[in-house]
Formats: C-alpha cells, structure tokens, sequence
C-alpha cells in the first residue's frame, strides 16, 4: 500500500509539472504615442469600408496610405506594392495588417481563412522586401481573454465572439515574429465593438515603439497581455479522472496516438470504440491493435474515413446510429508537415497543412452540435501556444483548435482541447523531429501519464490547456534567441534562469545585441578575429543541437552532416543575430555551408575586408599540386597530415629540424589544427 501511495504521489508530481494554461493579464491604459514614419494598412480588397480600416486610417492621419491586397494577391505583387509605396522616402515603414477581417474560407477548403493565406503573403513580400518593416497583426475574437467568477483561474469564462479563423493568424503571425524578430511588431485582438475608448487603446499601442510586450487583446475593461502560468490540479478537486461510456469515436484511431487513447479507455471501461482513419482496417497494426482493445474488455470497430470529408464523417456518424450512445470524440487526426522557414512555404502547402487539422475537428463539430455528448477532445500542440520556428502553419491550425474549444465551451457545449508536447513511442512528431524537440528542452511524455492527464482535463471540464514536458534550463535559450518573450514572464523557472544569466552577463553587455562586436574584432589580429568568430559560430551551433560542449561541431564538417535542418538554421541565425547584432538570412547555414565559412562570412559583415599580404600573386605553379590536395581534403585527418608535412617542409628550408620559437611568429606559435588550415588555405588563394 505504502509502495503503490509513493508511486501515485510521484505520477501526480509529474504530471502537475507537465500542466500549465494561457492567462490574460490586465495592463495599466497605455499612452498616446506619436507615429513617425509612413504606416501602410493591408487590408483585403473587398474591405475597404470597413468601420475599422475607416477608424485606423483616421488615427494614422496622414502618415497612413492603404494597400488593398485581392484574394490571388501573392508575395511578389505585395512585395511589389510594398517597395512603391515607400519610394525613395528613408522615413521608416510600418505595417498593420487588417488583412484578417476576410475571414471566408480559401478555395472550399472549411477551417482555412483567406485571411490566413494573405497573412502569410504578406510575411513573406516583408522578407523579399530586404528591408525592416515591422508588422503588426490585427484581429477581431481570436482570443479569449475569459474572466473569472470568483478569482480562480479554473472560473475562466471564454468570450462567446470568438472566431477560430481569427486564431489562426495569431499561430501563423507569432511563428514570424519568431524567425524574423527584427520585422515583427506584434499581435492585436480587438473586439467586436469598436467604441471610442477600445480605438483609443488601439491605435496607443501601434504608437509604442520599443514595448517589449507583443501580443494584447485590447477589451472595454483595458488592455490585456497574454502569459502561460503553471496549472497543477487543484489538490481540493476530485482525483477521478474521466470514466468513458457506451462508444467513444476516435479519429487516428489507428494511429500512434490514437492506438495510445483507444488502450487507456478501453481500460476504463469504454463499451465500444470505434478507430476512424484514412486507411481504415487496411491500416497497419490494425488487426493487432482491435485483438488488443477485445482482450482488455472493449467492442471494436475500424472505419475506413477521411475526416476532412464532410459527407464521409456524416455517413460514418450515421453508422453509429444503431449503436450504444455515441458519448465522446476524441480527434487525434492532423498532419504535423515538415518545418521550413515560412518564406520557403508554398501558399498551397500551408493551405493543406491547416486543412488536414482543421476540417475534420470543424465538421465534428457541426454535425455533433445537437447531440449530448460527455466529452469532445481535441488534440492541440504546444506550437500553436508559444510557436515554433519554421512550423507557421502547423501553429496556426492548432491555434485554431484551442479557439475552437473555447468557442464550442461558450456555446455550452463540451470541449477539451490539449496543447501537447512531444509524446513517447510516436504519433505527436516523427523521430527526427522528437530527436529535436528533446535537443530544445522538450523531452517526449510517457503516454500512460499523458492520457491520465488527458482524462483528468475532461473530467475537470477544461477548455484548453498545455501539457508538455518542458525543461526550461534548455528550451529558454532557444526560444529567447533573437530577444526576450513576455510569454513566460510569470513562471517561476524562467525567472530564476532570467537573473541567474543577467547576473553572468559582463558589465556593459546586458543589452546583448552585440553592438561592440564590431570594435573588439577590429583589436584583434586577423588569426585572432577568426579564431573568435568561429568559437562563436560553433558554441552556438552546439547549444542548438544540444551539445555540452564545441567539440562534435568541427570547423570544416558540413551543418547538413551535423544535422542541421531548416528549424535548426533558423534557431542558429536568430542567436548570431543576437550576438553579433546583424541581419542575417534564414537560410545561414545553407549559404554557408560550414562553421568556418559561416565564420568568415561574420567577420566580412562586421569588419571590411583588409588586403592580405602578397594578394593578387597567384599560386606558383610548383605549389599547383598541393593546392589541390589542400582543397580536395574534407576532413580533418587528411588536412591535418598535409599541414604537419607542410611545417617539416617548411623548417627544413630554414635550415631546421624542428621551427624554433623564437623565429615563428607569436601568433603561429598560438595557432589550433584549424587556425593553421585557414592559414595556408589564405596563403594558397583556396581559403
């Protein structure tokens, strides 16, 4: 009894330290600021009377032109449009992008807003346009700001004007905001009244250059900035967790997660459940899966359905007519899509991403609106709560998911919907992605104790909530890369690991943005600049992979062999970004291909190039061949013989067995294995 007591204990801890939820905290009325520069409003062309693009053009004055942007609009006519209305004006340029008020869904396809596809042609023309151009994002009900009936946050009510769509563009924006910091503005939602004091707060937001805060929901209470706070359970709240009955519906049922969900209900005692996929019973392991669920107690039923068809969910949901009460939902369904940065998304992939996602918990939802149901799940990600570099459209549909749940719970209607973190034994991410995710801090859960979670969210009748195994002493300085995230401003662990990095930081350095980079280089001798520069590149590059230390990061291994990926390269550009105070491209590592040519590409972007002795002689013809072996060596073994044989070469012509110290310069004598690679490949003209 003792035994088992510790072990409850222990998996209570556990999953407590897994819990958390989104809070919106009340702000002090901001100040009207002023607004300089040239203020271009995007807005769909079909939308130019709207009262709010009417009421934002007014508090601009004129400083404020618009850009009518049509359905087809694609990143090349904005970045187009863009580029003229600036002109040659050196005033700078902001953008406000209204673009979400067309909220209709794009090409047919139910759960995608036209607005999200704009949105992300927007993002990508203020990449193409080379120059910083911060945005901001303007929405109306894409969030809940809730309230709470007596002070406790498990009193949160949602707002019953949420619009999932709106939400949608909240994950999108915020994965730009990640990946292109230094063209990001921020995140407003603003209600459906728009009444003198809401514009007021409005448009002082617009005018607050330099707020480290980045995402409000202006309210007629006030402004509101968005926080994630720890949630264990309440020790009061009862410990039973959600005990199924009659048939539960699982879509990816036959899935890695879906498999997991079927398993702990069946022990829970679910009559019947029923796994729909695309698949159906010709899934793999379905066979297996169904004998496993019979053994533990449960009738089975495998359905061949494609849930982003309406009429196929319709017919399967007809089906079950005849059945036991059809009592709960749970919608594993959704495709995770590989990360790339979203200036290399297609319109078209990003649309497909959203509507795997998306469609099948919408039609779930309407075609279930009438029924009584004890539960409706969804399955979220932890990408569309904090954004994930390189995953825009992945956060936008599970951010529309969390909305979705908190809409369907104003309505008065059931709904759970779970941001989850990487799980155990697949399903959430692939192997590769979940090698990277535990790189970051975010180990994958065991799915015992993720589905428990699971059941107890239901049971306590949660809208949504955050369940990820999250380390922060690793996943902060990966997320905080390119500057600081208001976000987590309130847990307990960030603070800690917040003043226990200031307090490391030099003095007259908190600013991090590499400012004196530039003037501590230019006191260096060049081996010394390089050697620098490439013991930056290289400890950053380890920290993202998650090394402990440089080693494994060799200066001429290739960062596609180091397993670099765009996700990865993106998190490396933003901390050199950082620390060297330079714009660089998302697609660093692949220009540049290894730590030593990142390194030279630094020092040329901080410091001009200086001459270097004997530039312009080329390589005597005698020195033809070692050339080429010097540059056809690509690793570290065979360079390294080459450059031993080099210096025996060397001190044999100067009459010695062995170079002297007094005669090899200070900075030879000081030289690593590398230091002298890239000096003979300078002095052979290959570096």
């Amino acid at each position: 009894a003792l035994s088992s007591w510790r072990q409850g204990r222990k998996q209570r801890s556990t999953v407590d330290g897994w819990r958390y939820r989104i809070t919106w905290r009340p702000q002090p009325e901001p100040e009207q600021g002023g607004f300089e520069g040239t203020w271009v409003i995007a807005v769909p062309a079909d939308h130019l009377d709207d009262d709010l693009v009417q009421a934002t053009a007014r508090g601009l004055g004129e400083r404020a032109c618009i850009m009518p942007v049509s359905v087809t609009a694609d990143r090349v006519e904005l970045a187009a449009q863009l580029a003229a209305l600036r002109g040659d004006v050196d005033a700078p340029l902001r953008v406000v992008s209204l673009l979400a008020l067309d909220d209709r869904d794009a090409g047919g396809r139910r759960g995608v807003p036209g607005s999200l596809l704009s949105t992300l042609a927007l993002t990508q023309a203020l990449v193409d346009t080379e120059a910083k151009f911060p945005l901001w994002a303007v929405t109306r009900g894409a969030v809940s700001t809730g309230f709470a009936v007596g002070g406790a946050e498990s009193d949160r009510v949602p707002d019953p004007m949420l619009n999932p769509g709106q939400a949608a563009i909240w994950g999108l924006a915020r994965v730009f905001g990640l990946d292109h910091r230094d063209r990001w503005g921020g995140l407003i939602d603003l209600p459906e009244t728009l009444d003198d004091d809401v514009l007021r707060r409005f448009l002082s937001l617009l005018g607050r250059d330099g707020d480290r805060q980045d995402e409000y929901a202006v309210r007629p209470s006030g402004v509101h900035v968005r926080r994630m706070v720890r949630a264990p359970l309440d020790p009061s709240a009862a410990t039973a967790p959600w005990e199924p009955r009659g048939t539960v519906l699982i879509t990816g049922g036959t899935g890695a997660l879906g498999a997991h969900v079927a398993r702990a209900l069946a022990e829970g005692g679910a009559e019947h459940l029923v796994l729909a996929g695309r698949r159906g019973p010709d899934a793999p392991g379905s066979s297996e899966l169904s004998a496993e669920l019979t053994a533990l107690g449960a009738r089975v039923t495998v359905a061949a359905c494609d849930v982003t068809d309406r009429a196929a969910v319709a017919k399967l949901l007809d089906s079950l007519a005849d059945e036991a009460p059809l009592t709960a939902v749970v919608h594993t369904a959704g495709v995770v899509g590989e990360a790339r940065p979203l200036d290399e998304t297609s319109l078209d992939d990003a649309m497909a991403a959203v509507h795997a996602k998306i469609s099948g918990a919408r039609h779930l939802d309407e075609l279930l609106a009438d029924h009584p149901l004890d539960a409706f799940v969804l399955f979220s990600s932890g990408a569309g709560v904090w954004g994930n570099g390189g995953q825009g459209p992945y956060a936008a549909a599970n951010a529309a998911l969390d909305a979705l749940a908190e809409w369907r719970r104003a309505q008065g209607r059931p709904a759970t919907s779970i941001a989850w973190g990487a799980w155990a034994g697949g399903g959430m991410v692939d192997g590769t992605v979940a090698e990277q995710l535990a790189r970051r801090g975010v180990p994958a859960m065991d799915p015992g104790l993720a589905v428990h979670a699971l059941r107890e969210a239901v049971d306590q009748g949660e809208a949504t909530l955050v369940v990820a195994d999250i380390r922060w002493d690793r996943f902060l300085p990966a997320y905080t890369a390119s500057g600081p995230r208001p976000l987590l401003d309130e847990l307990p662990d960030v603070r800690r690991l917040c003043a226990e990095r200031k307090a490391e930081e030099p003095a007259g350095d908190a600013g991090g943005k590499g400012a004196d980079l530039p003037e501590r280089l230019a006191a260096l001798p060049e081996p010394k600049r390089k050697r620098m520069l490439l013991d930056l590149v290289r400890t950053h590059a380890s920290a993202v992979l998650g090394h402990a230390s440089t080693e494994v990061v060799r200066p001429a291994r290739a960062f596609r062999e180091l397993g670099f990926d765009s996700l990865t390269g993106v998190e490396l550009r933003n901390r050199l970004s950082t620390a060297t105070g330079l714009k660089l491209p998302a697609t660093l590592v692949f220009d540049h291909p290894t730590p030593t040519a990142l390194a030279a590409h630094l020092r040329d972007a901080l410091l001009p190039p200086e001459p270097e002795a004997g530039s312009g002689t080329p390589v005597p013809p005698e020195l033809q061949q070692v050339a080429r072996a010097l540059q056809a060596a690509t690793d570290d073994g065979t360079r390294r013989t080459l450059t031993d044989g080099l210096r025996g070469l060397l001190a044999h012509w100067e009459g010695q067995e062995q170079p002297s110290a007094t005669t090899v310069d200070d900075e030879l004598a000081e030289a690593s294995d590398e230091d002298m690679f890239d000096l003979i490949d300078r002095e052979l003209g290959i570096g």
